[in-house]
């Protein structure tokens, strides 16, 4: 979500932009019931991390949401789910609640976002994402085998996981789910613009990072939760076509909720982050690379580029969907994620260290 929540803030505080609100407004009339997205929960767990910091999980077991209806038991398997830039846990409201009942499940919110403490800024790393993310999978899901799902920055955590524990992949990690990601190349202007020269894009969206880093209570206050800048640039980068009025709203806030100087800290990571050489871990494991086709942050190009360098992956191209696919396209996204799911499980079963 790095031009949703960056573009905000240069908008307002650019010169000549004009916000037609009656158009906001008539959008904005639709968002009835967005109280319910997002308030999926069960009780929270603190996971400690290597540096002290407090990170705030939740885990669903199977039993206490299972129903008759269920068309098979619950599984043994885990599913954990790490979310991207400048969101939280319940940005997964639809996988949740798909879910629940059927199979364990383990969210948290990643450093600095959401109900986990703020980092120091020198652990706001993808390499420190991926060692947070051991940490909730020792505590949370020490034993058995577990599917990582991972969307935006948090498929680049589940990369950082795999390039220091590759060995796992087979073992303990028996699937994986990287979607709307990528593992480098990553060219923030680009959303922008396809037409500004990485030497001078990669020189300006630093600098501009930077100074906008300097009055963060300003931009803040032009990125606040509903305010008409904040809906049109999350209809904008995070939908690739029309969706309820109540998913922009549901977004936007959870953007606005990320300080803008925690976005300035994780920034340079999307950059200089090359995790290609890697990738080999995930042929190990039914993997799924799931992207849409409009998807402004980080293009299906990218995607595709990890599909090569992952022997067997399955590429998912979802026509039309932008960044925000788990929601915009949530149904699709499941039937994908279930197909995963059941190959993980059924080669899993039939290993003989299961």
């Amino acid at each position: 979500m790095v031009a949703a929540g960056v573009g905000a803030g240069a908008a307002a505080l650019g010169t000549g932009l004009v916000v037609e609100r009656k158009v906001v407004r008539d959008r904005k009339a639709g968002a009835a019931g967005t109280d319910s997205l997002g308030g999926l929960h069960s009780d929270p767990v603190v996971v400690t991390a290597d540096d002290g910091l407090s990170l705030h999980a939740e885990v669903d077991e199977t039993a206490p949401y299972a129903t008759g209806t269920q068309d098979r038991a619950p599984s043994e398997v885990t599913l954990l789910f790490v979310h991207g830039y400048a969101l939280t846990m319940d940005c997964w409201h639809f996988q949740r609640q798909h879910y629940r009942g059927k199979r364990r499940m383990v969210f948290y919110d990643q450093r600095s976002h959401g109900r986990s403490e703020r980092s120091s800024r020198e652990n706001a790393t993808i390499e420190q994402l991926g060692q947070d993310l051991t940490t909730v999978l020792d505590e949370l899901a020490p034993d058995g085998p577990v599917v990582l799902v991972g969307h935006s920055m948090g498929g680049m955590a589940i990369m950082a996981y795999a390039e220091e524990h590759p060995g796992l992949f087979g073992d303990r990690v028996v699937g994986a789910a990287l979607i709307s990601t990528t593992a480098g190349g990553l060219r923030p202007h680009r959303t922008i613009s396809r037409f500004i020269p990485d030497r001078i894009g990669g020189t300006i969206g630093p600098r501009l990072m930077a100074a906008l880093a300097r009055a963060p209570e300003l931009v803040d206050s032009a990125r606040r939760g509903g305010s008409n800048i904040g809906f049109l640039v999350t209809e904008r980068f995070a939908f690739g076509g029309d969706v309820p009025a109540s998913y922009v709203e549901f977004v936007d806030e959870m953007l606005a909720g990320t300080p803008f100087d925690v976005l300035a800290e994780f920034f340079p990571n999307f950059e200089a982050m090359d995790k290609y050489a890697v990738l080999h871990a995930f042929a190990s494991v039914p993997t799924t690379i799931l992207c849409g086709t409009r998807d402004l942050l980080t293009s299906i190009d990218h995607s595709r580029k990890m599909s090569e360098r992952v022997e067997g992956a399955r590429l998912v191209e979802v026509a039309g969907a932008g960044h925000m696919v788990i929601l915009e396209q949530a149904d699709k996204v499941n039937r994908v994620l279930d197909e995963l799911v059941a190959e993980a499980e059924r080669l899993h079963s039939a290993s003989p260290a299961s």
